[in-house]
């Protein structure tokens, strides 16, 4: 099992990095083989190849989660972005349907379209996945996936697997895949292991605890051949809830593709100076000593981001989905998208007020979160009207 980095040992070569001891060329990590070398092309934008997928797409593409705006992806896609990543479940459909007019002017071998869906049974899923390519206005789709698994019970499910190969068989979906935002690790290694998925779409970021563990299971995936993309790499875009402390996203998102397994990255945008900005990683990602340094490696900065413990539910005495719910005020508060949030409370099926007849509250957040008061914050979200978050 190849060796991978910790954040103290990231940090003291870090400045050998910085002097071009640390990086290739290429961006990768001199401490790690890459399974798939980095490619630079022509238009001097950085490949890697998912997997045994064959595809081959840039380091930074478009996850579109927090925008309704058709220009930015035309200008993506005219940038050279060519995967873009959206899911069933976004702003109750609107983004897939917005997707549909827009790519149905565009060269289908242009472009690889990827969506996730939920479902626990066949009909479920199959009735999901035919809306989705409605709204899309395609034939087939190139990536499909299980959205949010979190444990390897529910990724290796057989029902899920049956219906998604079935799909696959169909040729309505060229390629299939998993998204996690918790347990990682164990689901990242279900989907190598369930031979049936290809693709994991996976949190990964400067800000998660278990790194070590995390890319473990990223190198035995993809010597598997399984395609890792990252999600969450700006690790909730702000250190505070009122967003007066910005994180340095460019050199978050450079840290995360430091990783030579890890093949491309969906960060979202919702503002075309952003993709601008996001898309200048595509052409160098070797870092400086100020990036490192905004990133507050050596400092004990929650920030928003939830690292997915789950060590908070078995002291919950109400056994909450406190992670979710933690990741829902970081979309709120950190990505300013209310409607996503709103989705993923939703999504929790919580019923009553979330925190109601706790005399106190007994989770003790590793990280220090006051996991009560942001609960209570977060859940006033669900008794808005849904029509007011768009």
């Amino acid at each position: 099992m190849q060796k991978s980095l910790d954040r103290r040992n990231f940090l003291k070569l870090s400045a050998a990095g910085a002097a071009g001891g640390l990086f290739t060329a290429s961006g990768s990590l001199n401490a790690a083989s890459a399974i798939t070398p980095s490619i630079k092309a022509k238009n001097n934008i950085i490949y890697r190849t998912l997997g045994k997928t064959g595809i081959r797409v840039p380091l930074v593409n478009l996850g579109f989660v927090r925008s309704d705006n058709p220009r930015i992806v035309n200008l993506a896609l005219d940038m050279g972005m060519t995967l873009i990543d959206t899911a069933h479940g976004y702003n109750n459909g609107r983004n897939e349907e917005m997707l549909g007019e827009v790519l149905e002017n565009r060269d289908r071998d242009s472009y690889y379209l990827a969506t996730r869906l939920r479902g626990d049974t066949e009909e479920q899923i199959m009735e999901a996945f035919n809306t989705s390519l409605r709204r899309l206005k395609l034939d087939y789709v190139d990536i499909l996936g299980l959205h949010g698994s979190g444990s390897r019970e529910h990724t290796l499910d057989k029902t899920r697997l049956k219906t998604f190969a079935k799909i696959k068989e169909q040729g309505k979906a060229r390629f299939l895949s998993v998204s996690t935002h918790s347990n990682e690790p164990e689901v990242i290694k279900a989907v190598a292991d369930s031979g049936v998925y290809d693709v994991v779409f996976t949190s990964y970021n400067f800000r998660m605890e278990q790194f070590n563990e995390l890319k473990e299971a990223i190198y035995y995936a993809a010597s598997a051949g399984t395609g890792i993309v990252a999600m969450k790499t700006m690790a909730g875009v702000y250190w505070d809830r009122d967003r007066t402390d910005p994180i340095n996203v460019n050199a978050a998102l450079k840290f995360a593709l430091q990783n030579p397994n890890i093949h491309s990255s969906i960060p979202g945008v919702d503002s075309f100076q952003e993709l601008e900005d996001n898309f200048a990683v595509n052409h160098s990602i070797g870092m400086t000593p100020d990036e490192l340094k905004d990133l507050r490696l050596d400092q004990s900065t929650a920030g928003m981001f939830c690292l997915g413990c789950e060590k908070c539910i078995k002291e919950c005495s109400k056994r909450l989905p406190v992670p979710d719910m933690m990741r829902a005020y970081m979309y709120a508060y950190g990505y300013k998208s209310p409607a996503l949030a709103r989705e993923t409370m939703d999504s929790l099926n919580l019923g009553e007020e979330a925190c109601n007849n706790c005399a106190s509250c007994s989770v003790r957040c590793v990280q220090g979160f006051n996991v009560a008061s942001k609960i209570n914050d977060i859940d006033r979200i669900r008794r808005v009207s849904p029509d007011f978050l768009v």
